[in-house]
């Protein structure tokens, strides 16, 4: 069976459902996180990215099965909610999405800031990056306020210019590549390296909204698997070559010295200054486009569930069909963390969060797997491997990043006790949402 909204026009098509699946994987993440990744897995980095890649691999086909039977831009909110039918859990994680957007705009404005500071004479003060975080989100909290759709207009330009440079930067680069640096030798230890993989596995956060697209995507029966596999796929492939080329072309050291501006410091050796330039001003205009999208589609996520009782009502207040107060709360909360927490930490939290929400999605599949047509293995599958990621991740994030571990749990308690003190007690009720 399946449930959409007949009002809506299908107006995209395979490619355009695509695009907006890479566009969402391939944002500010690989910019940010790409250093990180080299200062953990090392030799082995493209083997982290593909495994971070399996795992949303298979939360791609729980989202495909869902998607086709709930096309609804609610999305990933839809699915846990007709899973397990409005509770103090779905509740809880539909607040634990809306938080763990509010961080990948923090890691994004991190990322501009790292980039940006790159056109400043060196060595520069910590207010240079610290006031870049502050443009990278206020400019977009503009936009939002007076046009949200500025930007978003030229988002298909945007994503095929980013993607056109990690193409151009792979090609010129592959000549370079040291293999002696890609060897089993320069390989952490198997955990390690599943470890890397969980910790910069928000690189791939963004397939998932494929799913708000779905009552607008042509043939969806067709189109919306094709869309979920064929991107998860494409960038599992581009992130696994970008980091062959940056690894194999660039010693260690220097990408340590350069931890946060890795990829740029990987286009020198094959296009000089003018690469290194290039992939500066690619990345800044990729995070700055990924922050003014989310912003976009968080306060609206915000907006949607103040309506249902999740959040306060006055984020449910708009302006000229504008959610003016969830625009300015997404903008200043991103901007309180991206100013107080370390790039590592942001990126930790981040994946921890998306984690755990696709591991309940593909929960909430399992339980609709006779309803959505689907293979309770690969489900099973999908919801163990996340588990094992997430678990595997808060263990190494114990031993080495208490601080991050502290602050993501505190997330999830703040969301539980959210829901509870505010849904059943403020609001005198949990929710009764029907779509």
């Amino acid at each position: 069976m399946v449930k959409k909204n007949n009002r809506s026009k299908r107006t995209i098509g395979l490619f355009g459902a695509i695009a907006i699946g890479i566009g969402g994987m391939v944002g500010g993440g690989i910019f940010a996180v790409l250093g990180e990744a080299v200062s953990l897995a090392h030799g082995a980095t493209f083997v982290a990215f593909f495994v971070a890649g399996v795992v949303a691999l298979f939360t791609a086909y729980a989202y495909a099965k869902l998607s086709v039977c709930y096309q609804n831009r609610g999305g990933t909110v839809v699915f846990i909610d007709n899973a397990f039918n409005h509770n103090l859990l779905s509740g809880s994680v539909n607040l634990m999405l809306w938080l763990s957007y509010l961080v990948t705009i923090a890691l994004y404005a991190t990322a501009f800031a790292s980039y940006g500071a790159t056109f400043f004479p060196q060595p520069h003060s910590m207010y240079v990056e610290k006031g870049l975080m502050v443009v990278a989100i206020l400019l977009p909290t503009w936009i939002n306020l007076v046009s949200a759709s500025l930007v978003s207009k030229s988002e298909s330009t945007i994503v095929l210019i980013k993607v056109l440079l990690l193409v151009l930067i792979i090609l010129s680069g592959m000549g370079y590549v040291e293999v002696d640096r890609l060897s089993v030798t320069q390989w952490e230890a198997p955990m390690g390296i599943v470890t890397a993989g969980m910790i910069i596995f928000v690189a791939y956060e963004g397939f998932e909204l494929i799913a708000n697209a779905a009552e607008e995507i042509q043939s969806p029966q067709k189109n919306l698997p094709r869309a979920f596999y064929g991107s998860v796929l494409f960038v599992i492939v581009l992130y696994m070559l970008i980091s062959v080329v940056c690894v194999g072309v660039v010693s260690q050291e220097a990408l340590m010295e350069a931890k946060d501006y890795a990829l740029a410091i990987a286009a020198k050796p094959a296009l000089g200054e003018l690469g290194f330039t290039l992939v500066a001003l690619a990345a800044l205009l990729s995070t700055f486009s990924a922050i003014n999208a989310t912003i976009y589609g968080n306060a609206r996520l915000g907006f949607s569930l103040a309506k249902e009782g999740v959040l306060p009502k006055i984020l449910s207040k708009e302006k000229r069909d504008i959610p003016n107060i969830g625009v300015f709360v997404t903008s200043m909360l991103s901007l309180i963390l991206a100013l107080t927490t370390p790039l590592t930490e942001i990126a930790i939290i981040g994946s921890a969060g998306f984690l755990l929400i696709f591991m309940i999605v593909n929960l909430s599949a399992l339980k609709l797997a006779k309803e959505i047509g689907a293979q309770k293995i690969i489900l099973l599958l999908g919801t163990l491997l996340s588990l094992f990621a997430l678990l595997s991740l808060l263990y190494h994030t114990y031993e080495s990043n208490r601080n991050a571990l502290f602050v993501f749990l505190g997330f999830v308690s703040l969301s539980i006790l959210f829901e509870l003190l505010y849904g059943r007690w403020v609001r005198g009720h949990f929710l009764k949402r029907s779509y």
